[in-house]
């Protein structure tokens, strides 16, 4: 060094991840000082990042050495080791050549014994750059690694938060009774023909929070709820409980794929599912899988008809042709048929109550521990000098949440009944929609009425939207 009077200033760092190395910040600024005192140096000051990583530059401490830097405040950049300053071998080169050596101020990292006064040490800086970035790359594919690993064992990997309905306690998934019968009212809601604004807006005055359409949207394409975990595009079984069964939440991906086509106008030349129908999208191959298309008077099994590749399932099927005009009457009296039959529509919502049982032991248990926590916080209100705003606060939500699980506890048979409600009421609404209505708001209604019609050969079933 040319200068007489050096000002160093000492950058030290301990990353989340390595808390438990050998060289903690105390004992990096140790070591620092005595390199110092050695060296005659006077330090200026000690820029100390704690708990941030190295991948990125983006720490305070560093931000405030370099604005120093800037400053002409320091003549030497010194660091305990050269990870210290950055893993990035990019972030390394940036910041010592564009942002020390550009500002005449030098670097030195006293593990590896050397400094950039030095062609030596500016030429061993590039080298050990290059290893710097190759543990950091080998620490990110050994979390990785672990991270798919304990996806592929069915654990859940995403941070701390929760899906909703669910805790993250002790690294698992746990259901929280509370949430998620939300969760579960927000499938059936969708099932039923109700929009996701509609849905968002409905759990918000009933249970508050709810503030975007996004979270009805994202709990709704969510497979957790199916018991499974996803890593990396990767889907694993997961060893949490399930709130949703397989078949409704198929449905429900089904549902959210004809409404994203439908809405889509732009590509309407590009989708195959053309809209100018009456059951465009509802009809199925019960065969192969494969979904019907309209054209030329009737509606075909894509397999069959091969008018798009890609939507082919199976090339060898048979199924039968349908023709439009004499299929649409026949679904529209089968709507007909229902609308004048209460006990058929009875029959359905049975079967729907059947398939989606209350599970009122442990809604029961909820409540008890509810009362518990309540008397509680009363207690602990009577002891010691706590705000009554703080206890009344907890109470109070507790007390909600307490009302709408006796509430579903209590009245599953009045939710039914006012379900049942309402779909009596859009099938009343029939005769006027086909008497005076449009293509477009006959579609819409017999979408919410019908969630997919199944065809094998002469046998068709209906799977209402119940």
């Amino acid at each position: 060094m040319n200068k007489n009077y050096t000002k160093v200033g000492c950058y030290v760092r301990v990353s989340t991840e390595n808390q438990l190395e050998n060289y903690s910040i105390e004992e990096q600024i140790e070591r620092l000082k005595a390199y110092c005192a050695a060296k005659d140096w006077s330090i200026y000051k000690i820029y100390t990042d704690g708990g941030h990583s190295g991948g990125n530059t983006e720490r305070p401490a560093l931000k405030q050495l370099i604005n120093d830097i800037h400053n002409h405040q320091i003549d030497i950049v010194m660091v305990y080791k050269l990870d210290r300053l950055s893993r990035s071998q990019k972030d390394t080169l940036t910041l010592i050549e564009d942002e020390f050596l550009k500002n005449e101020v030098e670097f030195v990292s006293i593990s590896e014994n050397f400094d950039t006064s030095s062609s030596f040490g500016r030429a061993m800086i590039g080298i050990l750059s290059v290893f710097a970035q190759l543990e950091k790359d080998q620490i990110t594919e050994r979390f990785t690694m672990g991270r798919i690993g304990r996806s592929k064992a069915g654990y859940y990997h995403g941070g701390s938060t929760a899906p909703t309905g669910y805790n993250y306690i002790n690294g698992e998934l746990i259901v929280d009774e509370y949430k998620s019968l939300q969760v579960k009212e927000v499938y059936d809601r969708f099932l039923s023909g109700y929009s996701i604004n509609s849905i968002q807006r409905y759990m918000h005055d009933k249970y508050g929070g709810w503030n975007s359409h996004t979270v009805v949207m994202n709990i709704l394409k969510n497979c957790v709820y199916i018991g499974k975990v996803k890593f990396n595009k990767e889907i694993y079984d997961g060893i949490h409980e399930p709130m949703i069964t397989q078949e409704k939440f198929e449905k429900v991906q089904k549902l959210l794929n004809s409404k994203k086509r439908e809405s889509n106008k732009s590509s309407a030349q590009k989708t195959p599912f053309r809209a100018n129908y009456l059951l465009s999208s509802l009809i199925f191959c019960k065969k192969c899988g494969a979904r019907y298309s309209a054209n030329h008077g009737y509606y075909k099994c894509y397999s069959r008809s091969k008018s798009d590749q890609k939507y082919i399932i199976d090339a060898t099927c048979k199924n039968k042709n349908l023709s439009i005009e004499k299929f649409n009457d026949i679904m529209i009296g089968e709507i007909e048929k229902l609308r004048h039959n209460t006990k058929r529509i009875d029959a359905i919502f049975a079967s729907k109550k059947a398939e989606t049982p209350v599970d009122v032991k442990s809604l029961t248990e909820r409540i008890q521990r509810i009362d518990g926590q309540i008397s509680k916080l009363i207690d602990l209100y009577q002891v010691k000098d706590i705000p009554i705003d703080e206890i009344s606060s907890r109470i109070n939500e507790l007390q909600k949440e307490k009302d709408v699980l006796s509430e579903t506890v209590s009245t599953p048979v009045e939710d039914v009944i006012e379900t049942k409600k309402q779909f009596v009421g859009l099938l009343n609404e029939f005769d006027d929609i086909f008497k005076h209505g449009s293509l477009e708001e006959k579609r819409i209604f017999v979408s919410s009425i019908i969630e997919s019609i199944l065809v094998n050969d002469e046998q068709i079933s209906i799977n209402w939207r119940i």
